[in-house]
């Protein structure tokens, strides 16, 4: 049985923006309609969301549950407004908070999964890290009846593996060596009711990850804003073009630092900012 709802976000929200690129082995975007698997409880849901002209929010799910978690992962309810205001004359993110206002973090079904990206992530090469998570999912979940797409994985989905199945499909043995210990000690859905200062600070005494990483899992699989993405690519390029140096990936703190308790959604504006031509940047040596 399928239930449908029509809601009104909460403050700007344009879906066509939240979800650009999204698409991965647990969802895909088509003709405007993002379809994605859910966990609720131990079930697997599948749910959907496509935004009408009026800016409403048409959402379907199979359950009660399945809306919270669709809410959830549309981040809906998380309104922006305040981030908007406070920095619309912002010298480096003012025009992308104007062009982009309706952009949210689309978040991800579990906090395993989150960390998984997290761990694929730290290629250099987005691209090749996205194909290795997609890669993974689908050999370690089952696929959601009637769809093409998988379950969201869970600690469990990892923690039966050993690490040299993880190696054998393509992540760093240290990596995937990592990624199993933590989903066999840890349940990782128990962040959820931490302070955003403490989810991060267990993420980032973890080997193998740092703040980058607790910023990932902090916007994607928490849905904070208070982390920022320390030491992400695209920052350390944006802030080397206004250095006029190349910058280490922990100078990015110093970027962020003016967002405060924004710093998670900052990172994602000053990113499209920096990819779009709208941060004024010096002319380059």
């Amino acid at each position: 049985m399928t239930l449908e709802r029509v809601v009104r976000p909460a403050g700007p929200y344009t879906l066509a923006l939240c979800t650009k690129h999204s698409s991965d082995a647990t969802r895909h975007l088509r003709d405007g309609t993002l379809t994605t698997t859910l966990r609720v409880g131990e079930r697997v849901e599948v749910g959907s969301a496509r935004q009408t002209l009026d800016g409403r929010v048409v959402l379907r799910a199979q359950s009660e549950e399945g809306f919270d978690r669709l809410r959830f992962v549309l981040a809906i309810d998380a309104n922006h407004t305040e981030f908007l205001h406070r920095f619309a004359r912002d010298p480096l993110i003012g025009e992308a908070t104007r062009v982009f206002q309706g952009m949210r973090q689309l978040r991800l079904p579990t906090v395993a999964q989150t960390l998984l990206r997290a761990f694929c992530g730290q290629l250099i090469d987005s691209r090749r890290a996205r194909e290795l998570e997609v890669r993974i999912v689908r050999a370690t979940t089952p696929r959601a009846e009637g769809t093409s797409l998988q379950a969201p994985p869970t600690c469990a989905s990892f923690a039966r593996y050993a690490p040299v199945r993880l190696r054998q499909l393509g992540l760093h043995a240290r990596r995937a060596a990592a990624l199993v210990r933590i989903c066999r000690t840890v349940d990782l859905e128990r962040l959820h009711g931490l302070p955003t200062s403490k989810a991060a600070d267990f993420i980032e005494r973890e080997r193998g990850l740092g703040p980058w990483s607790a910023g990932v899992v902090c916007l994607e699989g928490l849905g904070r804003y208070e982390r920022g993405l320390v030491g992400d690519l695209t920052l350390i390029k944006l802030m080397s073009r206004l250095r006029g140096r190349w910058v280490e990936g922990y100078e990015t703190a110093e970027l962020l630092e003016p967002y405060g308790e924004w710093s998670g959604l900052a990172s994602l504006y000053l990113a499209m900012g920096f990819k779009h031509g709208l941060i004024p940047l010096p002319a380059a040596a």
